[in-house]
């Protein structure tokens, strides 16, 4: 008789699945473009069966990809098991936009897919293959539950998708044999013998910690001061702007992209990191974006920015993988130069003071905290900030989908309570991808933001003489009307093949 197999979700993991309402779902998406290349049809389509043949030959590589959620008894906790009714046409789907398809009709088609709820009786991922886009082109819409995969790993995920080479293989997907459910007893049992074996395991976990490190009090000292940070910031709630308020289920997705050599160069002038670069972007625009709608740009607006704690070798860790820094940005600062300095700064000094070491404690501390006060942590968690901005390295290189060529992937990452707008950026390819997720009804004027995008980092170049093709525009002055009619998308700009 075949033993049965099981997974707990990390406390991390069982936040997300916690942090989702009727109005938030926590989908870590992308939005891919293609060259239809061999992949394109004698009717103008997408063969979408090799296609689907491909994603099936490669899951046995991504095993949550066939795995849905369970609950234990009594405690309620969530589990990882086998879906014995796996299948995948109800993961890979295909659909077409009235020809000639354009990129509005795209990212209006991306907003209405992330906003429905993902069925938690099945494995919580769906691909969404668009025919229909102009010049051969075709999209893949993709969204994973965020207690799935979390940025990183979802860039990794690009490595098992996609291919470096644009050589066709011939694809024979692998036997799928799921592996027994456990019966409750079972669960109730593990549940009761690992409260038993909780004080052994916490002294085994300090002498490991001791081991690990050579300055001990040093690093608790460090930890400590983290998390006394953390609750301070979750003290003293973010200031409201109007990119804060009650969202609903509805969004609107944009995107835009950066030349990633342009960003480095920034980079080198100014003497701080590319994520720097791109933080004082991001605040030079959020002044545009609040000025624009007659608003103080003199604000404490603060952003969450996830940081990897994935060591090497634990690359493809399944699940969550995570911390976070709470960062202020510097809105009020209308010198371009002076804002990417302060961010610097404080950067600099959150690797020194090890800031991420708060959220990580509180997150191992989670691990033996009941539901009930994990979701209060969940709900406080989001109290401190105004926005989301999340930066993941991605592939340097081209990459290939049966030969057809990714020309372009915006990532999305899912909003949180009382915010409107959400960030993601992921480098491919020498480019600096940018993709833009916001209430429907907060930001009607998502478009205008986009190009504030555009022209903050275009002043933030010229402010350091660096030469750049994205075009730029003049400051905002504190005069310039609110922005009362909804703004177009900023043009979607691909890479040329």
């Amino acid at each position: 008789m075949t033993a049965s197999t099981y997974e707990r979700l990390s406390a991390l993991d069982h936040s997300f699945l916690l942090a989702e309402t009727s109005s938030l779902h926590m989908h870590v998406a992308g939005v891919q473009i293609f060259e239809a290349g061999p992949l394109k049809t004698s009717g103008g389509g997408v063969d979408f069966d090799a296609f689907k043949r491909r994603v099936a030959a490669l899951l046995h590589l991504a095993p949550r990809c066939r795995q849905r959620l369970d609950w234990t008894p009594i405690e309620h906790h969530p589990i990882w098991i086998d879906d014995r009714r796996f299948a995948i046409d109800e993961h890979v789907l295909l659909t077409r936009l009235p020809r000639p398809g354009t990129d509005e009709q795209l990212k209006e088609f991306s907003a209405e897919i992330l906003e429905h709820q993902l069925d938690r009786s099945r494995p919580l991922w769906e691909m969404w293959v668009v025919e229909g886009l102009p010049g051969d082109r075709f999209a893949v819409v993709s969204k994973f539950h965020h207690c799935m995969i979390d940025g990183a790993l979802g860039a990794d995920l690009l490595s098992i998708l996609f291919s470096p080479s644009p050589e066709v293989s011939a694809d024979v997907p692998e036997p799928y044999h799921p592996r027994p459910s456990p019966h409750a007893w079972e669960l109730s049992r593990d549940s009761w013998q690992r409260w038993v074996d909780m004080p052994g395991n916490l002294f085994r976990a300090a002498r490991q910690f001791s081991r690990d490190t050579a300055t001990p009090w040093a690093d608790l000292a460090a930890g400590a001061g983290a998390v006394g940070s953390l609750m301070g910031w979750a003290l003293r709630p973010a200031s409201g702007s109007p990119l804060n308020g009650t969202v609903d289920a509805r969004r609107r997705i944009d995107w835009t992209f950066t030349p990633l050599d342009d960003v480095r160069a920034v980079g080198r002038a100014a003497g701080c990191s590319l994520n720097d670069v791109v933080l004082a972007t991001v605040a030079g625009a959020v002044r545009r974006f609040l000025i624009d709608r007659g608003t103080s740009a003199d604000i404490e607006f603060r952003i969450a920015a996830p940081v990897n704690t994935r060591r090497s070798g634990e690359e493809k860790l399944p699940g969550n993988h995570v911390s976070t820094w709470i960062v202020g940005l510097p809105t009020g600062e209308e010198d371009p130069s002076r804002r990417v300095a302060a961010i610097a700064e404080v950067t600099r000094e959150l690797k020194r003071r090890r800031g991420g070491l708060g959220m990580e404690w509180l997150t191992a501390a989670a691990e033996w905290a009941p539901a009930a006060v994990l979701s209060l942590g969940v709900r406080l968690a989001s109290g401190p900030i105004n926005m989301v901005v999340t930066n993941v390295p991605g592939p340097s290189f081209p990459l290939y989908m049966l030969g057809a060529r990714l020309e372009a992937l915006y990532p999305v990452v899912p909003l949180l309570q009382e915010s409107a707008l959400g960030i993601a950026l992921l480098s491919y390819d020498g480019t600096l991808c940018w993709g833009f997720n916001a209430g429907h009804d907060l930001l009607p004027d998502l478009g205008s933001f986009v190009a504030d995008i555009d022209a903050s980092f275009a002043e933030l170049a010229g402010a350091f003489g660096v030469h750049t093709d994205v075009a730029p525009s003049p400051p905002p002055a504190a005069s310039k009307p609110h922005r009362s009619s909804p703004g177009g998308a900023a043009e979607s700009l691909l890479l040329s093949p």
